[in-house]
């Protein structure tokens, strides 16, 4: 990377970590108020809140970089000739948002040219900042993080989520929860997968598997998580990517083992 590509990456990054604190600090005010809740499908809510939030952001990004693409879970795509792409989920965790279970964040990530080049997760109940710029690692609230160096299921602790439609992938996935909480020291489910991969690239959970997600879930996550040391994949042996299932984000030693599982069920 050129110092002048480089000087610009730093100006968007500034500008994304801007957009989240805006956005993650307007979820905060709004934790417990009252709420008007649409449902998008069984539990599949959305809030005044999401679309205020991703309000936030898209306006900021319209203002600076108006011909820039974005993908939001709200509001839907703008297309553009331009090579950038925002992708964005303003408020990961709705359902936990609305019971008052704050384990929520708002994700935002930029792709240039198809790759992902920024990861921003903010996590504002906790007051946690996670951040990655490509080949320039993974941080929390500023401070290096790396995933950790449990090298066996049996010691260690993963993550999951579940899709909203009891289909067969949520029942092949039930399947897996029973397989991976056999195998392992626990399995949790926090109902934010942007947060789960944050987790997994600070250490705090060794691994993740989860079906039926959507780009703006998980493409500033996954960054982080390779800029913190970890592997992702999609159990099939080609290059990992966001818009493909399923996700698998672990620290390098258990990647082969939890993708093992996966395919056995699967």
């Amino acid at each position: 990377m050129t110092k002048k590509n480089r000087n610009e990456l730093i100006k968007l990054y500034n500008h994304a970590v801007n957009m989240s604190r805006l956005s993650g600090d307007y979820i905060k005010q709004n934790i417990n108020a009252n709420l008007d809740i649409d449902f998008k499908g069984r539990a599949d809510m959305v809030t005044q809140v999401d679309k205020k939030s991703e309000e936030i952001i898209r306006n900021k990004i319209n203002e600076k970089y108006p011909d820039h693409q974005i993908l939001a879970e709200e509001s839907g795509n703008k297309n553009t000739d331009s090579k950038f792409k925002w992708i964005i989920d303003p408020l990961d965790g709705t359902t936990n948002f609305v019971h008052g279970y704050n384990f929520v964040s708002v994700s935002i990530a930029l792709e240039y040219e198809g790759e992902i080049v920024l990861g921003i997760v903010n996590c504002p109940s906790e007051g946690e900042l996670f951040t990655a710029i490509k080949n320039e690692g993974a941080y929390l609230n500023g401070k290096r993080i790396e995933v950790s160096e449990v090298a066996s299921l049996e010691n260690s602790l993963l993550a999951t989520g579940f899709p909203y439609d009891l289909n067969d992938v949520f029942y092949k996935n039930m399947k897996l929860f029973q397989k991976f909480y056999e195998s392992s020291q626990g399995v949790r489910r926090g109902g934010s997968a942007a947060m789960d991969l944050c987790y997994v690239a600070c250490g705090r959970f060794d691994g993740f598997w989860e079906y039926d997600l959507n780009p703006w879930d998980i493409a500033a996550g996954s960054l982080i998580v390779r800029e913190a040391g970890g592997k992702l994949s999609n159990n099939s042996g080609e290059k990992y990517s966001i818009y493909a299932d399923p996700v698998i984000a672990s620290n390098k030693h258990l990647s082969n083992s939890i993708e093992q599982v996966i395919s056995d069920i699967s």
